[in-house]
């Protein structure tokens, strides 16, 4: 399964995810957060850089409740600013099947 390029909206909204964790981890050691959580220190790592920019749900709601975050907040921090990104960015263009190539493989 080829999964679709990330759209520059949603590349920015994974770097913000990723410098909300970090600020909110503070002092902690990755090790331990990312243990509270239930995930590996790596894949901590991975989000907090912005190499896993679109985290599943239950990652994120496990590192919001060992950081003490609302997802309401991690929501609202992240995905602010949606009209700026789409001034800064080309709209992605939608990819276009021809009607000769089936769609069930």
């Amino acid at each position: 399964m080829v999964r679709t390029p990330l759209t520059p909206e949603e590349r920015l909204r994974g770097e913000r995810l990723g410098a909300l964790l970090r600020a909110a981890r503070g002092e902690r050691s990755m090790a331990a957060v990312a243990a509270s959580a239930g995930i590996s220190a790596e894949t901590l790592r991975k989000i907090e850089t912005g190499r896993a920019p679109t985290p599943a749900f239950f990652t994120v709601a496990a590192l919001a409740g060992a950081l003490g975050l609302s997802l309401d907040e991690i929501l609202g921090r992240c995905a602010a600013e949606r009209a700026e990104v789409s001034a800064e960015a080309p709209a992605p263009v939608p990819a276009v099947v021809p009607a000769s190539v089936p769609l069930i493989a």
